[in-house]
């Protein structure tokens, strides 16, 4: 094999480890992406039926149930004061967690159109909220107000925010 020949198979080799390894880093980073949806956007079916994605709004005040023989499985709504999806999650409540604020909760929606939430976030303080539930509240309560089923989310509902998150 010539000396040019060698620089060739060296250059294309190259060229397909590089090729190989942005194939990984592409399919790790799709693996990790998890997208947001309010429940106008859910009742909407905006929200996958196959992929895990993070829903956002307000506990629904009285809607806290904890099962009777399972103190750790409990069933709330989330809200965006327009539409309400009923959430089932098993584990432990973060302590700040409460009826009438706000939450994001990821996991996956089932067919009855229950969510079966895997992790449940509460907000930290009194005036913080995640920006795209805000968004969402926002936008769902002016399209209450106005009397149409317009959408929700505070981004298009064909292209909703990216938020990075655990694996579906």
């Amino acid at each position: 094999m010539k000396a040019r020949q060698r620089r060739l198979l060296a250059v294309l080799l190259g060229l397909g480890a590089l090729g190989l390894a942005t194939a990984l880093v592409l399919r790790a980073l799709g693996d990790n992406v998890m997208f947001f949806f309010s429940p106008t956007q859910i009742a909407a079916a905006q929200a996958p039926r196959d992929a895990a994605f993070r829903l956002g709004g307000l506990v629904e005040p009285a809607s806290l149930h904890r099962d009777a023989g399972d103190s750790l499985t409990v069933r709330f709504v989330v809200t965006d004061q327009v539409h309400r999806v009923p959430v089932r999650y098993r584990g432990v409540l973060p302590d700040l967690f409460k009826e009438g604020k706000g939450v994001v909760v990821a996991g996956r929606l089932r067919e009855d159109g229950a969510f079966v939430a895997t992790q449940v976030l509460a907000k930290h303080d009194e005036n913080y909220m995640p920006p795209e539930a805000a968004a969402a509240l926002d936008h769902a309560r002016q399209a209450g107000a106005t009397g149409g089923a317009r959408r929700a989310g505070g981004v298009a509902a064909d292209s909703p925010a990216l938020v990075p998150g655990a694996a579906p």
